[in-house]
């Protein structure tokens, strides 16, 4: 068992990061170098500006190559329980920026030519209880009638041609898709860096100032000085940064991919080829690879740790889960076992705009795959004088009380959420 993300060690290398220290001035200096980051340095650099994206690691090291692979249209929420949050304007806004942002992925891999597996797949939300599918249909009702008639929902006798497993119904969103993140993220790299943008590899940021309108990006070989600066850290954004660190809870979510399914086995497993996640408080969700691998994820325990020791307990967690759920897998080998943070916000909606001098996109609360390329751009056209789309424009963002970067009440929450899912 390899405990790396399959998406990084099934992807090629990227090799257009610029070789030595990070120094000079800029237009625009973006922090990290996952989708949101190089979605935007790509925008800018098409737009004429002078771009550096400075990564702590390597390019996609962060949640763009250690999620799913899934890119779901639909809210974290319920749509009638964003209505009641939001508002029906904005819900129904942030409903339709989430299908957009699957049109834009769509449209920018054809236009930069990333062989990444797009595939245009329809998610399913399965009912784990009874009560759960009557949940599901009510805000099917609304949803289907005020924002997405691509939606369909299914009784338990249809699912037996989507997935080897009985669950009470479910809902289809037909507009959602697939692909390889790892590839996809290294297309985006070389997209971006064709457009123009500088991007420096194991480049961290270890202190910031503004002084006049200039920004001073410090790294631990050189200053970086730009007009304009693109917080793109989400989970991974660090104490240097003390703002976005009290908003943003860093959670872990963790993986295991299966060696290679037969086309009996994945016909068993999911004749209908979809992405699939499940009701659960404490849920899981699941694919097939390009290589007709099963991989199946969850918080399989909360915390906000990612490393050999903490993926592997998870990973054992999670194949429980998976025998559970897939009964006909009980013994088979898992080949990868991997995990990364989850920037979640307390109300679990995504949060871009400016702040203190700084613009930045995240909060993306475990739909950052689909969302993160379409927000980064959005806020490099709001850069550039465009229209700005963001559907959480001027939307309130407090401080998640008592929390000061490292989680410390995660543990209760995850007891929280067992207690829902034993008596819900």
């Amino acid at each position: 068992m390899k405990f790396v993300s399959y998406w990084h060690d099934t992807a090629p290398v990227f090799t257009g990061a610029v070789e030595g220290p990070a120094g000079g001035h800029y237009d625009m200096a973006i922090v990290g170098a996952g989708f949101t980051g190089l979605a935007a340095a790509r925008q800018l650099a098409k737009a004429g500006a002078k771009v550096i994206v400075l990564e702590a690691e390597h390019v996609g090291f962060g949640a763009s190559g250690r999620n799913g692979g899934h890119l779901n249209n639909g809210l974290a929420h319920s749509y009638l329980g964003a209505k009641a949050e939001l508002g029906k304007e904005r819900a129904i806004a942030l409903y339709h920026a989430l299908d957009e942002s699957i049109d834009t992925i769509e449209a920018l891999i054809a236009e930069e030519e990333i062989d990444c597996n797009f595939r245009r797949s329809g998610k399913l939300k399965l009912a784990s209880k009874p009560k759960h599918f009557e949940a599901i249909a009510r805000n099917f009702e609304a949803l289907h009638a005020e924002c997405d008639p691509q939606t369909a929902l299914l009784s338990p006798d249809d699912l037996k041609r989507e997935v080897g497993s009985p669950f009470h119904g479910a809902m289809l969103s037909k507009k959602s898709a697939m692909m390889h993140m790892g590839r996809y993220v290294v297309g985006l790299a070389q997209a971006a860096r064709r457009h123009g943008a500088m991007i420096f590899e194991k480049t961290p940021v270890i202190g910031h100032r503004e002084t006049n309108g200039v920004h001073t990006l410090k790294t631990a070989r050189s200053d970086v000085t730009a007009a304009d600066v693109i917080m793109a850290t989400g989970a991974y954004t660090t104490k240097d940064f003390t703002w976005f660190r009290r908003r943003i809870i860093a959670v872990g979510s963790f993986l295991i991919a299966t060696r290679p399914l037969t086309e009996g086995e994945a016909k068993a497993v999911m004749p209908g080829n979809r992405t699939c996640v499940n009701t659960m408080n404490i849920g899981n969700y699941w694919r097939l690879s390009p290589d007709n691998r099963l991989i199946f994820g969850g918080r399989a325990r909360f915390s906000a740790t990612s490393d050999q020791r903490s993926d592997s307990r998870s990973g054992e967690i999670l194949r429980e889960s998976m025998e559970r759920i897939f009964p006909q897998l009980k013994g088979i080998a898992i080949d990868y076992c991997w995990g990364g943070l989850v920037d979640m916000t307390a109300d679990r909606y995504p949060r871009a705009g400016y702040h203190d001098g700084l613009w930045y996109a995240m909060g993306y609360s475990g739909h950052g795959a689909q969302l993160a390329t379409h927000l980064g751009m959005m806020v490099a056209d709001a850069i550039l004088g465009r229209a700005d789309r963001n559907p959480m424009r001027d939307y309130p963002w407090p401080a998640v009380p008592g929390h000061f970067g490292k989680p410390w009440f995660l543990p209760l929450v995850g007891q929280y959420y067992k207690m829902l899912d034993r008596f819900q």
